[in-house]
């Protein structure tokens, strides 16, 4: 065999197969699945902007593309590689052209990186610019990009390195080898038609062109590795790779691409012009109408832009965003939408507004995916989502869909029918993370901002995140304005500072660094057109549901410790404030809401009021609790009670449905969570958006059934802690909300009772004030003035701190980056996606409760009925059903709550192939008489000791000992 003609035995697939699969069969298809993508999964607009940013026409773009995706595995062709199939290296190692150096074939080195030295001889010598700078030469800067294409970009090549590769990468192999890279290189670039007469690309790519590309590249791998395609392609015995055979090949390759790419329903989703009126089945309020009438004329020269509106709860906020994403998407040529919402809860419920919406309003390929880490538990989106050959469970896909390593196949088996689907199908809702992780140093970013690029994002509540998450949304502002995607903030309560820190972030991505004096309007919006960067003046709009809330700041002494106890709260506490509140409920009916700051302190409240209110709490759903420490299927149950409830009125109520007289115990999840409607609500201090977010809780849709007392204005009544005459947040809270921002909350309050809150007249005032530089003026002396200073400057320096953490992890802004290792550092930064939160400080660990019934048999129900799964089915793994069962009743805990679990906790060794059972702590519980009195269990508990921690499992879902003393 001489280097100069491609050498068939080359292997590039292997196992699974009957035979190996030639490299360049396999190199070839890629391409032309690369090409498949290029013309389905990108709109036209999409194409042309990628074009344009690298000047080049579309169809040599195109070119680029279908040869790049061809050349991305070239480092197959080096002797580590082949040698991993003995029985193909055999012949290779016996054939005096590929000669290398003594023990190359057992070097470590990764055909990923050896790509990366061999593409960059390969584009020098075709031409690729070279540059005084090696981050800035063209020939390493494209070959590091398909360097990167297992999910990691690595280091920067030297120049002096490159002029002998071979000395400094002995798994090179000699000249044959390399030879051999550049025939395989040259059949590819003959066969997709980016031959000598096709332009080399003459500039460095910009960053948000080169990772989608690279996303490309990966995707099209991916497809081009199914079983099922290589098996009816490959070769028959004595295949030669000739140049009629690699012809051939190309053209079956080329004919079967647009099916897969089908098959996997990666295509774009289309948005008919319709006004408002006919995406709903009701008339637009004064915000959509505003919004529907005036954003088609702002965006009608094209191009991306961002929406930002500000509104009320409950006034129509995500119609608003779906309507103007279909005007976006129109406008720009996006091919999709993802709504991304800060909890799991929010998602699942605006999965269905999504899907509803889509039925109607969507043409084209409207796949729609649920993205968050428990999605597949979601039963409306397990029966919608069943992709064919799809997964084992969600996030537990089965890596034999790909002929590939174990790694490899799992990943991409979650990107292509998993749990990761939703970034790259058309339509998406989930998580606000799934998003924000495109700009952390994880492995795959690119393909999150692959999957973003040609999307409308929609981020609901985005006055709900820390400095931390904001920081990271503001990096991500960036990536999209440079990727000119269309963009919709949602917020009901936005400061004026936040909300210009996120315009400014999209105008610098979109090439505008000036900041813009951004005063936005309550309610209203504003929209920022990317081509230009100019911000319209804010729209303001009334508001259908102007309302003053009549609040009342009541000052007590903390005194949940004591709520074990039957004796009467004392004078002055936090127990005789509830009870005094809610006796009206008792007394004459209605529903009320008492919102807590932690899931302690709300188990511990539901146990007050049901020793207090004895009568309320016997009923049917007279007393109800929620919180997020319940197993999976607890918590739904729970929620579907409070849905059906306090839920919004439908046409067709029954006269029953909703209580007569009942109390909701509930912690922030019902800040967000859920549409929920009560009389009065009752709230323990928190800051002031959280406040407003709970008060909108109250009274929040029209009722005709009102119990008299109730009145006509919704009641928000605060329970603040109070010591020696000033808030003092319980020990308990531990960091949950700044003491400076709760004083500043508090002022405010006082200041506004009298004539209570009008909303949406008083929000935006509120919301700017409680942060305001001079805030110390509104108080009395100067020892107040100058604790606050204090208090200001300790929570002023933890947010720089998140926000420089921010900066320092996350990956750099498009501007300017030429070095694509920045996006991952080589993978010596690279996080570990499992192990990342977007939500910083976030100590969170997940636990299922294992009963131990007589006999020693384990359980998933203390009745002892279903037994705790642990068996194999045939194929090795644990059947879908059984994972599906474990996660089901799994619950999360605080990691602190873990950190000494031993032999007792270990899942079955079973769960050990299941990423999302092996980390799962096992909690073998026995009944509380075991337990030794004095710590004092509910009846009905179950406890299990973790080190020197006792916890425990009741109707209030899991809390711990001995700082948690409940009695029934």
């Amino acid at each position: 065999m001489t280097a100069s003609a491609v050498d068939g035995r080359m292997w590039g697939k292997d196992k699974g197969l009957p035979r190996s699969y030639p490299l360049v069969c396999h190199l070839l298809d890629t391409a032309a699945v690369a090409g498949a993508l290029w013309d389905a999964a990108l709109t036209g607009p999409a194409r042309a902007r990628l074009a344009g940013r690298l000047g080049v026409p579309e169809e040599v773009c195109r070119q680029w593309l279908c040869l790049w995706a061809g050349l991305h595995d070239i480092g197959k062709i080096t002797p580590p590689f082949q040698a991993m199939v003995p029985d193909a290296y055999r012949s290779l190692s016996l054939d005096p052209v590929y000669t290398h150096a003594s023990g190359a074939e057992r070097e470590r080195l990764r055909h990923d990186v050896a790509g990366h030295w061999a593409l960059a001889e390969i584009f020098a010598e075709w031409g690729y610019p070279q540059g005084r700078l090696m981050s800035r030469a063209v020939y390493q800067q494209v070959a590091q990009l398909l360097g990167g294409h297992h999910g990691c970009f690595h280091q920067v090549l030297e120049a002096k390195k490159l002029r002998a590769p071979a000395a400094w990468v002995p798994g090179l192999g000699g000249p044959g080898w390399s030879g051999q890279r550049r025939s395989h290189a040259e059949a590819v670039r003959d066969l997709v038609g980016a031959g000598l007469e096709t332009p080399v690309p003459q500039g460095v790519l910009p960053a948000e062109v080169a990772v989608v590309l690279l996303g490309l590249v990966v995707v099209a791998d991916w497809l081009a590795s199914q079983e099922h395609v290589i098996s009816r392609r490959l070769p028959a015995s004595g295949w030669q790779a000739d140049r009629e055979e690699l012809r051939d090949h190309w053209q079956a390759a080329v004919a079967d691409a647009p099916g897969l790419v089908r098959s996997a329903q990666l295509g774009v989703a289309r948005f008919p012009a319709r006004p408002f009126g006919e995406q709903f089945p009701f008339p637009p309020n004064e915000l959509q109408a505003s919004v529907a009438a005036r954003l088609p004329q702002l965006v009608s020269g094209g191009g991306g832009g961002l929406l930002l509106v500000t509104a009320p709860t409950g006034d129509g906020k995500t119609e608003a965003a779906l309507h103007a994403a279909s005007v976006l998407a129109r406008a720009c040529g996006a091919g999709g939408l993802y709504f991304a919402l800060p909890t799991m809860a929010t998602a699942d419920a605006m999965y269905l507004r999504v899907a509803e919406f889509a039925e109607a309003n969507v043409d084209g390929d409207k796949a729609l995916t649920l993205l968050h880490s428990m999605a597949w538990l979601n039963d409306a989106y397990a029966r919608a989502s069943a992709v064919p050959g799809a997964v084992d469970a969600g996030g537990v896909e089965s890596s034999s869909l790909l002929v590939a390593d174990r790694r490899t196949g799992t990943e991409a088996g979650r990107w292509l029918r998993g749990s990761k689907r939703g970034l790259l199908a058309p339509l998406g809702a989930g998580t606000i993370d799934q998003a924000l992780t495109a700009v952390l140093p994880v492995r795959y970013n690119a393909l999150r901002l692959l999957g973003l690029s040609g999307k409308v994002l929609v981020v609901d509540e985005a006055h709900a995140y820390g400095p931390w998450m904001h920081s990271l949304l503001v990096r991500l502002l960036e990536w999209l304005g440079a990727m000119g995607a269309p963009v919709v903030l949602l917020s009901a309560t936005l400061a004026g500072r936040a909300a210009s820190s996120l315009v400014d972030a999209y105008r610098r991505g979109c090439g505008f660094p000036e900041p813009a004096a951004v005063e936005p309007v309550y309610p209203g919006w504003l929209y920022v057109d990317a081509a230009t960067g100019a911000v319209c003046p804010p729209q303001p709009v009334g508001s259908g549901r102007e309302r003053t809330v009549r609040l009342e700041v009541k000052p007590v002494r903390w005194d949940t410790a004591d709520s074990a106890a039957d004796t009467a709260p004392a004078p002055g506490s936090r127990g005789e404030a509830l009870l005094r509140h809610l006796a009206p409920v008792v007394e004459g009916g209605g529903c009320a809401l008492v919102c807590c700051t932690t899931v302690e302190e709300a188990q511990r409240t539901y146990r007050f009021l049901q020793r207090h209110l004895s009568s309320l709490a016997a009923e049917p759903d007279g007393l109800l609790l929620l919180h997020s420490r319940y197993p999976a299927h607890r918590r739904r149950e729970i929620t579907r009670r409070c849905e059906e409830a306090f839920g919004k009125p439908r046409a067709d109520d029954s006269p029953g449905r909703r209580p007569v007289r009942a109390v909701l115990v509930a912690t922030q999840v019902v800040e967000q969570s859920l549409d929920l409607d009560f009389d009065v609500v009752v709230s323990d201090l928190a800051p002031l958006a959280q406040l407003l977010q709970r008060a909108g809780r109250c009274m929040r849709h029209q009722r005709d059934a009102r119990p008299a007392w109730v009145g006509d204005r919704p009641r928000l009544t605060v329970l603040e802690p109070v010591a020696d005459g000033r808030v003092v947040p319980p020990r308990t809270w531990g960091s949950v909300y700044d003491t400076a921002l709760l004083r500043r909350t508090s002022r405010l309050l006082h200041e506004t009772a009298p004539a209570g809150i009008a909303v949406p007249g008083d929000v935006q005032r509120l919301v700017d004030a409680v942060y305001a530089e001079d805030f110390g003026d509104r108080l009395g002396s100067a020892a107040e003035r100058e604790e606050l200073q204090r208090l200001d400057a300790e929570r002023e320096a933890a947010h720089l701190a998140e926000e420089q953490l921010a900066r320092m992890t996350a990956v750099p802004s498009p501007a300017g980056l030429t070095d694509l290792s920045r996006l991952s550092d080589d993978g010596l930064g690279l996080l570990d996606e499992a192990l990342v939160t977007t939500r910083l400080g976030a100590d969170s660990a997940r636990a299922v409760c294992a009963y131990v019934q007589p006999g020693g048999k384990l359980t998933l129900d203390p009745e002892g009925a279903l037994p705790l799964p642990g068996g194999r089915a045939a194929g090795g793994r644990m059947p879908l059903a059984q994972v599906r069962a474990v996660m089901d009743h799994s619950v999360p805990v605080p990691g602190r709550w873990l950190a000494q679990r031993g032999p007792e906790q270990q899942p079955p060794a079973a769960w050990e192939d299941q990423p999302l059972l092996a980390d799962l702590a096992v909690l073998r519980m026995r009944p509380a008489m075991q337990v030794p009195p004095e710590h004092g269990l509910a009846d009905d508990a179950w406890s299990c000791q973790v080190g020197d921690r006792t916890l425990a499992i009741s109707d209030i879902g899991v809390y711990r000992f001995p700082d948690n003393p409940f009695q029934s």
